[in-house]
């Protein structure tokens, strides 16, 4: 039985080339144009996806709804769960290695034509141990591992959007606030106008439509602030849902003077493999359909199993003997497969199908990462650009505002012009506080894209 045990091992190591032993050798080449040829790239350690959540996002009041996020969101708790289901199935891939134990008393009493009752009992400990000559449990256990770092992967992927979702959601409330208070605002000043057409048209400088026309204007700013205050409370709600929480007004400071890193490295490509999340799952999905290929073609070759039981027993044949004896046995089985060999091919077919797919799924993932590092990098310098010439325009409207005010108070401007240009100017003001959040979204998306929202 050695000799034939040793003939096996020698068959199973001349059959390395057919691929069951081979490992999986993680990708180490990533185009170097990934970000787009406008790009500018360093090989820096500093790069904006390697920095922690607390360094990017420091409001004090965002850094506390992150952390009651981390601790409560129900999809974070989800994918944590997914990591200890895998870690499981590692464990036993691990136990399968190791040999198996089972007692199995029996106990028998039997009596012919009336005679003597016989009693006979056997107290064996059984053993079975598969030799895993061919590699069919080496690579489950490979792959079980592959799917562990996947369910890491997961969890640290939900936890790049829980983050980055938070804060997206949190500076939305304050850009809808600053838009509510510069139209509470003009509100206010343009309740004053339709004041000042009144009296200019009770001493007969000013007509009807002039008045009616101003009202009109300003209960067109007064629904827009409603607009505003419940666009406000269904962002609230959108918050409380990523706390895992019910509604609740949430506390937060102000849009002006919020600080955010302007320092944008990217890094090299390469470093998109050990930082983005949903990356190195796409690679550890392609690394488990190898090992699951590897599995498929173990099927092929016969398996190899000891066994054997000791213990105590009274019967001996067509005798029961007392006290009992000791009584051992050994068997060794070898197993190979005759007639399900179409059934093994096409599993191995199936395998390496879905091999090919993980491998497109991944240089996928890469592309899309990609992609949208560099939509987000155009959209932080495009905001950053626009910033210099809306405060250009806004000075500029200003200016015409108080201008064509004047005019039609003490000149013979027409209402018409009045109400272009607070309108403008409203809009400027409004469109000038939405490209400040456009321009922090950048960065958000940016740090998101670049696989940042770790602790």
């Amino acid at each position: 039985m050695r000799k034939e045990i040793l003939i096996i091992t020698v068959a199973a190591f001349t059959l390395n080339s057919c691929g069951i032993y081979t490992k999986y050798k993680p990708s180490t080449q990533v185009p170097e144009d990934l970000y787009g040829e406008e790009v500018a790239l360093s090989d820096s350690a500093d790069n904006l996806g390697n920095l922690g959540w607390r360094e990017v996002f420091t409001d004090p009041h965002l850094r506390e709804l992150i952390e009651q996020g981390l601790q409560n969101n129900t999809d974070l708790q989800s994918a944590q769960w997914r990591v200890e289901e895998a870690e499981a199935t590692l464990m036993s891939a691990k136990l399968a290695f190791l040999p198996s134990f089972a007692l199995a008393p029996q106990g028998t009493v039997s009596s012919f034509d009336g005679g003597k009752a016989t009693q006979a009992y056997s107290v064996p400990v059984t053993a079975s141990w598969e030799l895993d000559i061919f590699g069919r449990m080496r690579n489950a256990k490979r792959q079980a591992r592959a799917l562990l770092e996947q369910s890491h992967d997961y969890r640290q992927a939900v936890q790049t959007q829980l983050v980055s979702g938070i804060a997206n959601v949190y500076y939305t409330l304050l850009m809808l606030d600053e838009q509510l208070a510069i139209s509470e605002r003009t509100q206010q000043s343009w309740k004053e106008t339709v004041d000042a057409t009144r009296a200019l048209m009770d001493a007969g400088l000013a007509n009807e439509a002039a008045v009616s026309q101003m009202e009109a204007t300003y209960y067109s700013i007064s629904t827009s602030i409603l607009d505003l205050k419940e666009q406000i409370n269904q962002t609230e709600n959108s918050l409380s849902l990523l706390l895992a929480e019910s509604p609740r007004s949430v506390g937060r400071g102000k849009l002006e003077g919020q600080a955010l890193p302007d320092h944008l490295a990217v890094g090299i490509p390469m470093q998109m493999l050990s930082n983005r999340p949903d990356v190195r799952r796409a690679e550890h999905s392609l690394e488990s359909a190898f090992y699951a290929t590897n599995q498929a073609r173990s099927a092929f070759y016969p398996s190899v199993v000891l066994s054997g039981s000791a213990g105590w027993t009274n019967s001996a044949g067509s005798m029961i003997v007392n006290p009992g004896k000791f009584l051992a046995t050994a068997i060794g089985s070898l197993t190979q497969p005759l007639f399900n060999r179409g059934a093994n091919i096409a599993q191995l077919k199936i395998a390496k199908a879905q091999q090919e797919e993980a491998e497109l799924s991944f240089r996928q993932a890469l592309l899309n990462a990609g992609s949208e590092v560099n939509d987000a990098l155009v959209k932080y310098q495009t905001a950053r650009d626009k910033a210099g010439l809306f405060e250009k325009q806004i000075a500029s409207l200003e200016k015409a505002y108080e201008s064509t005010s004047l005019t039609m108070q003490y000149g013979n401007t027409t209402y018409l012009e009045v109400l272009t240009a607070q309108q403008s100017l409203l809009n400027a003001q409004l469109t000038q506080v939405a490209n400040r959040f456009t321009e922090i979204q950048g960065v958000i998306n940016l740090y998101q894209a670049l696989g940042g929202g770790r602790e």
